[in-house]
């Protein structure tokens, strides 16, 4: 198989036309998720929820959040893992479900232990929902004998910990929301298909991944729930300037390519991979919410600014929906931006606000 020789430009362009970013936009919402393989959950809403915000940038003024609600509760799409899928995909997940932890690191093993241990607190959830239907997280009576211990914000959040491994196995699953995730029978949740035998649902995944992102690297750090790399699908490549090699989506080789301008969200997959987005789009870019003021260089959640194929700045905004206005404090131009850039973006910002149905300030 020969080696593909790509330009940073070749490699932006391809990121950028696989994640529906390019000029052509997508039909809908689902067109949108089947595209992008998966849409983060994150309810931070400085501006819009992060799902509302991926899904706006790709379609448009013509999306609205109901659709996403309604998607979700009439079961097209499904959250699992806080990560919004099309329904049809979670057979490329069951089998992993059915084998958890399998040959999973250590830590996923001591997730199951943990789990073992506290196996009556489990019988409770189930038993629960099985006669109740969907129930919050605070409905359940924390009846481990075990405490799920950790360094971090989970230290003793024993039901929220064991909801969440519970659907590592397959037990149980996001039904809807209430304000907060309502939790139910996963075989009441997930459509009734069969699983697809893991070897060949993992490489399914991986190259529905790379389709999605265009190029990525074969190898790289595990991540918790989406991984960035994909393995040894699509075709070997090396980008000029940078090292190691990587995968390309074949079907992008050699593609036109017309841009636009567009707003991104923090969480956006384009940028959601620091390390590619530095590599190829040479952009400095990190979410800066928890960070204190004092110490933000662009803003509690700026959105990136995307022009044609290149990454060109931030613009802070704020959405004061009791003031019904939205707030730009900046717009941060990483080198200056011509006539050009400045209207292109003013558009943007303009779209947004007309989108979030607030007055611009």
């Amino acid at each position: 198989m020969a080696l593909h020789e790509l330009s940073k430009t070749d490699a932006r362009r391809i990121a950028v036309r696989a994640q529906l970013l390019a000029k052509s936009r997508p039909a809908d919402l689902h067109d949108v998720v089947r595209g992008l393989t998966l849409v983060q959950v994150d309810n931070t809403a400085a501006v819009a929820p992060s799902a509302d915000l991926v899904a706006w940038s790709r379609l448009g003024a013509s999306y609205s959040p109901s659709e996403l609600a309604d998607a979700l509760a009439q079961r097209s799409l499904v959250d699992l893992r806080l990560m919004i899928r099309p329904a049809e995909d979670i057979a490329l997940y069951r089998a992993e479900m059915a084998a958890w932890p399998g040959e999973a690191p250590g830590w996923r093993q001591q997730q199951h232990k943990w789990l073992r241990a506290n196996e009556f607190c489990r019988q409770n959830i189930l038993s629960r929902l099985d006669v109740e239907g969907p129930l919050p997280a605070r409905a359940f009576e924390d009846t481990c004998v075990v405490p799920w211990k950790s360094s971090g914000w989970t230290n003793n959040r024993n039901i929220t910990q064991m909801l969440e491994f519970m659907v590592l196995a397959g037990d149980v699953a996001v039904s809807g929301s209430d304000g907060g995730r309502l939790w139910d029978l996963a075989e009441r949740v997930y459509p009734d298909q069969p699983a697809v035998p893991l070897v060949e649902a993992l490489r399914i995944r991986a190259e529905k991944r790379l389709r999605s992102l265009g190029i990525a690297r074969a190898k790289g750090p595990e991540c918790p729930v989406e991984p960035n790399d994909v393995g040894e699908v699509g075709e070997p490549a090396v980008i000029e300037g940078v090292r190691g090699q990587w995968r390309v989506d074949p079907a992008q080789l050699g593609q036109p390519f017309s841009g636009r301008t567009a707003l991104l969200s923090p969480l956006d997959r384009l940028v959601y991979d620091r390390k590619r987005m530095t590599e190829i789009f040479q952009f400095d870019y990190q979410l800066e919410m928890y960070k204190p003021a004092a110490k933000r260089r662009w803003g509690y959640y700026a959105l990136p600014i995307l022009y044609g194929d290149e990454l060109i700045g931030k613009v802070d905004a704020a959405a004061d929906r009791k003031a019904g206005v939205l707030r730009i404090n900046a717009v941060h131009e990483d080198e200056p931006f011509t006539r050009a850039m400045t209207a292109a973006v003013q558009r943007e910002i303009k779209d947004l606000a007309k989108w979030l149905e607030l007055e611009l300030s």
